[in-house]
């Protein structure tokens, strides 16, 4: 399985427009959770690692702007 790396850039697109790309940075990581820092505004945001998509995508897997229907995914 694939994981995230402390230092390195990550990026996920919009599920309705292909052109919105959000940009993270881990900048720490646990068994659990990643913290990343959106390069766009700064802000630091702390997500839990979704255990059952990262399996079945075989890459971890995190939802940043949380969990809802058209969320994006950001994946090691």
């Amino acid at each position: 399985m694939k994981k995230f790396e402390i230092g390195k850039t990550y990026e996920c697109r919009s599920a309705c427009d292909h052109n919105c790309v959000w940009t993270y940075e881990v900048i720490n990581r646990t068994a659990k959770t990643i913290t990343v820092r959106d390069t766009d505004d700064n802000t630091i945001i702390k997500a839990r690692i979704n255990d059952q998509v990262s399996e079945w995508n075989a890459r971890e897997t995190i939802f940043p702007l949380g969990r809802y229907s058209m969320a994006p995914s950001l994946k090691a």
